[in-house]
């Protein structure tokens, strides 16, 4: 059982030294999910006024790739803004075949990649999810809101690392 989700979305206090700017890679499966994950993590950047931007990708397994190409072309400049943080969003729902393992499987071993080689975190929003109650929950259920906790956790390590 999960531990209390109450004060993971708490940011009290949090004081960001520089306009932060954070880009959410969200993919197009469960479209319906990924919204409201979307939805809550933009209400919390709003909160503290950090600016983001949105990628969309088509599907969990992607979303590794798109963070690491779009940290490549920021870096070569291309008129893209080196974001201080990203937030990866997707919902992954087991069906009848071993496809869920495979995805679930390599989308956090390439965020987790991506932490260790990356100079910035890499905040996994990710529901891995056996039905649709387990994913409401959550969405804003008994378990709280992913998008939210997802968004806090950014400003959390945007704020950690620049302390450093």
């Amino acid at each position: 059982m999960a531990i209390s989700s109450e004060n993971l979305t708490d940011t009290t206090g949090i004081q960001l030294t520089k306009d932060a700017f954070v880009v959410i890679i969200k993919t197009e499966w469960n479209a319906q999910n990924v919204s409201v994950l979307e939805e809550g993590c933009k209400k919390i950047l709003e909160q503290h006024k950090v600016d983001f931007k949105i990628v969309e990708v088509p599907g969990a397994f992607e979303i590794p790739f798109a963070i690491n190409k779009y940290w490549s072309k920021a870096l070569k400049g291309n008129n893209i803004k080196l974001p201080d943080a990203f937030i990866a969003l997707g919902c992954v729902i087991r069906g009848d075949t071993p496809h869920f393992e495979y995805v679930c499987e390599g989308v956090t071993q390439g965020i987790m990649n991506l932490n260790i080689t990356l100079p910035v975190p890499v905040v996994y929003g990710v529901l891995t999810v056996n039905n649709q109650v387990q994913a409401d929950e959550r969405l804003g259920g008994r378990h709280g809101h992913k998008g939210e906790e997802a968004a806090a956790a950014a400003i959390k390590m945007i704020a950690f690392s620049q302390s450093l």
